[in-house]
């Protein structure tokens, strides 16, 4: 088990996973690709740098600095977050285990804009499997994505669901692992969508863009990888709009959960990532000491 899982490999993940590891506790980072400072071909207002920089030459910087200081770095698509007395973070490249997690994931994904998707939020349309299947028991639900964070709703509404229509929306699966086969209940479809309908009060249907319609009780958007609020509304823990809540520590509601850098809003900037997530390890750092002073003292 690692003493704090960091969930992003930007400025603020990587900045967590220094402060995490000096101060004496073992950090894992997760993450796909590098986010946003990837794309960033000029920085010229990064603190120490006479001549301008880029985004790429400094995150090559924090990557080598971290594994030098005993970072561990996984890499995969975080599909799913589970808390009970400690966090299991899982991907399709495998599962882990830590104390802690540092949610540092950058900007929230842009939602859908399927037309429809909006006026039956809450009357049909979900953005949760794990809050929402139960109830859709013994009912029609179609799944709207491609990738693996799809997939990862899909198995969530299984044990729930009647039927499930895995909807790509034009687009090929496109999943980090071979799909051996199908789960249970399930078909796809790879048509294009044209919008979700109803009456105006419940979704009933899907429609696609060649005019057909198909009988739906819920759609679950699963769309590209799981953002910082999916993560949220799984584990109870508090937003406001698209960022995630937290105090001056980087703290949310949830004990051990910390978010750092774009995903809970404010200036987006890499000096401000960089300090956000400075103050979120320290403080996971901090949690992870008494817990595992407490662990001790329960053992004895």
């Amino acid at each position: 088990m690692y003493d704090v899982i960091i969930i992003g490999r930007g400025p603020a993940g990587l900045s967590a996973a220094l402060y995490v590891v000096r101060a004496g506790q073992s950090a894992l980072v997760v993450a796909q690709d590098d986010g946003q400072i990837a794309k960033a071909e000029k920085v010229d207002n990064y603190y120490g740098f006479s001549e301008t920089t880029s985004g790429p030459e400094l995150q090559k910087n924090a990557l080598a600095q971290a594994r030098r200081l005993g970072v561990d770095f996984a890499e995969g698509t975080v599909t799913g977050i589970v808390w009970d007395d400690h966090f299991r973070v899982s991907s399709a490249e495998g599962e882990w285990e830590a104390r802690a997690v540092i949610l540092a994931t950058g900007m929230p994904k842009r939602k859908s804009r399927l037309q429809g998707l909006d006026l039956y939020e809450g009357k049909g349309v979900s953005y949760c499997a794990t809050c929402d299947g139960f109830f859709y028991r013994g009912k029609t639900v179609g799944v709207i994505g491609n990738a693996d964070y799809a997939l990862h709703e899909i198995h969530d509404l299984v044990p729930f669901a009647g039927s499930i229509f895995w909807l790509t929306n034009g687009r090929p699966v496109a999943l980090s692992k071979p799909l051996v086969s199908l789960p249970d209940k399930t078909s796809i479809d790879e048509r294009p969508l044209a919008k979700v309908d109803g009456d105006g009060e419940v979704l009933r249907e899907i429609v696609f863009e060649d005019g057909c319609r198909t009988h739906v009780d819920g759609i679950f958007v699963a769309e590209g990888t799981a953002s910082a609020t999916d993560f949220a509304l799984k584990l109870g823990i508090e937003t406001a709009g698209n960022a995630i809540r937290t105090d001056r520590d980087g703290r949310t509601n949830l004990p051990g959960f910390f978010a750092a850098g774009d995903c809970t809003g404010g200036i987006l900037q890499i000096s401000v990532a960089v300090g956000e997530g400075a103050t979120a390890g320290l403080a996971a750092a901090k949690f992870v000491r008494e817990k595992k002073a407490e662990e001790k003292k329960a053992a004895t």
